[in-house]
């Protein structure tokens, strides 16, 4: 009985980091280079999660602007991160040049990075929606619930900048 517990134990164990590991792979800067959400750790992060074919992610950037803007200087990081596909014949494709003009367009302030399969942000912070924020405390864990869906008459800054200036 001690070595089936030992093993559950070790098998756990095993499987917590290769989550951890697995995540930090998921998430990369634009053109596939190393990032992990983790060297963020002791500064509130705000997540805008989008993609490049979504009309409503024009809006959103504006929203990411504001807000990066807002906490320029404070302890605080605005990320875009995109979805869309890196995989070339995808549906929902878009190659690090399609993902760099989206930036240049839209005028972009925050640092974009990539969430390649579209999957790891969907399943880490159970978004039911793209475009969506998710706020990340000091601490790396997930602020309440993501603000899901973009509604153009509506400005989300507020209700987030809320939280974040309750957590500063």
């Amino acid at each position: 009985m001690k070595n089936y517990l030992k093993m559950i134990l070790l098998f756990a164990v095993f499987t917590a980091f290769a989550a951890v590991a697995s995540a930090q792979a998921r998430l990369t800067t634009v053109d596939g280079g190393a990032f992990n959400i983790n060297d963020h750790k002791g500064k509130v992060v705000i997540m805008a999660v989008g993609a490049s074919w979504i009309p409503l992610s024009a809006k959103q950037v504006e929203f990411t602007n504001v807000l990066s803007r807002k906490y320029a200087g404070k302890d605080v990081v605005v990320l875009y991160v995109a979805t869309d596909s890196a995989t070339q014949g995808s549906r929902n494709f878009a190659s690090a040049a399609d993902l760099n003009r989206f930036a240049a367009t839209n005028k972009l302030a925050a640092s974009m990075i990539r969430d390649a399969d579209g999957a790891f942000m969907l399943k880490q912070f159970a978004l039911d929606q793209v475009p969506s924020f998710v706020i990340l405390g000091k601490d790396g864990k997930m602020v309440g619930e993501p603000y899901g869906g973009i509604d153009p008459k509506y400005d989300v800054t507020v209700p987030i900048s809320r939280v974040v200036d309750r957590l500063l």
